[in-house]
């Protein structure tokens, strides 16, 4: 989405006009995943909150599978024929030039009550179980296969967006997908996004991340494996979160104030891309968002994680999870988004026991986690970042 904007606004500069960034975006493909949403239309001064989700799909926005080479330049794996989003953000962008973007990760391994009768597993199967009872739904009926894919994938994503809603309380205004691919071919695009590491990485088994120590510009394979990473790393999950915050502050640097997109062709060439690749709801408002946009540095943009108790929660069905409390959860979100301070909380020791989910139902969808050894404090009380991932520097992260 942040490629998306500020591709809009090298185009409105360089004078070339909203005629040809309507012509360019034709192909990008919607959703009424926020059914009733109305553009807001007239000068900048509505607060947005977005949901941007990153899907780990197999196919491009249309539903055309992804070609063999591709799926292995990317190390995607075999596809099991399942849909998890493993990238969940929660976007503010405020109507007061004043005051910072700020994005929310949420965990994908996040334990949390799912909207619906799924009952309680991993945020990241929300889209996916939705989409697999729609599937057979739609087929029971008899509609073509095109459409059954097309509403399944609806249902998905606004079950997706029922649930974040659900856990924080923050309303939904605007959403913005992506898939594997999509990440590659922008980030390639834009010339790299560059990253710094404390150490050498070797995770060639795994996610295919093979990279030096230090300050290095990664290519969209490299950066896609950087931010795939889970095994090696001590905190698992929680330092994947870190590596993808790390990523966009790379790219919020690259984009907002190294000047990357002062080429019209390779705004077009983004914007193609985008087409291929990128689905947002039907209620944007271009000219709004792009005016909101304009105000924004580097360094006025921040990235945090939800507060968690733990990545050594053992379920039912699902594997090793994220524990949450979701009343603390509702408040660190609204608080951060809001800007207001957040309450402070002890950490707990440790060696505090290993903890075991409440029986739910059996899930339908999603795959099973192996236990994942982490250093995250664990324990009654929640934990949070010292400080927040700003786009102002290149964080050097482990």
């Amino acid at each position: 989405m942040l490629v998306t904007v500020v591709s809009l606004v090298v185009l409105t500069a360089a004078g070339y006009g909203w005629s040809t960034f309507r012509a360019l975006a034709g192909s990008i493909v919607t959703s009424d995943v926020l059914s009733g949403g109305e553009p807001q239309t007239g000068a900048p001064s509505r607060t947005i909150t977005a949901l941007v989700v990153g899907v780990d799909s197999r196919t491009d926005a249309q539903g055309r599978p992804l070609p063999r080479d591709v799926l292995d330049k990317m190390h995607a794996g075999p596809d099991d024929g399942q849909l998890n989003t493993d990238t969940i953000i929660l976007l503010r962008i405020p109507a007061d030039p004043g005051k910072p973007v700020v994005a929310v990760s949420f965990p994908r391994d996040s334990y949390v009550k799912l909207a619906g009768d799924y009952g309680t597993h991993k945020i990241n199967s929300a889209y996916g179980r939705a989409v697999t009872d729609a599937t057979r739904t739609l087929q029971d009926r008899g509609l073509d296969a095109e459409t059954v894919r097309r509403q399944a994938l609806e249902a998905g994503r606004k079950a997706l967006v029922a649930t974040v809603t659900q856990l924080t309380g923050i309303v939904v205004d605007h959403y913005a997908e992506i898939n594997l691919a999509g990440f590659v071919e922008l980030t390639d695009a834009i010339g790299g996004v560059p990253v710094c590491l404390t150490e050498p990485v070797d995770d060639a088994r795994y996610s295919g991340a093979v990279l030096p120590a230090g300050p290095q510009t990664l290519d969209g394979a490299n950066a896609l494996a950087f931010v795939r990473q889970r095994h090696g790393l001590e905190g698992g999950d929680l330092d994947r979160i870190t590596r993808q915050q790390a990523y966009m502050a790379g790219l919020a640097n690259t984009l907002l104030g190294g000047g990357a997109l002062a080429d019209p062709a390779t705004v077009q060439r983004l914007l193609r891309i985008i087409g291929r690749y990128v689905v947002l709801d039907q209620g944007w408002d271009l000219d709004q968002l792009v005016g909101q946009v304009r105000r924004v540095s580097a360094s006025n943009v921040e990235f945090h994680t939800i507060p968690t108790l733990g990545s050594d929660l053992s379920t039912p069905y699902d594997g090793v999870a994220v524990q949450i409390d979701a009343d603390e959860v509702r408040t660190f979100v609204r608080s951060t988004l809001d800007g207001l301070p957040v309450p402070t909380t002890s950490v707990a020791p440790t060696t505090a026991p290993t903890r075991t989910a409440p029986p739910t139902a059996p899930p339908t969808t999603g795959r099973t986690s192996a236990p994942v050894t982490t250093g995250v404090t664990t324990g009654s009380a929640t934990t949070t970042e010292p400080q927040p991932i700003t786009g102002a520097t290149v964080p050097c992260v482990s």
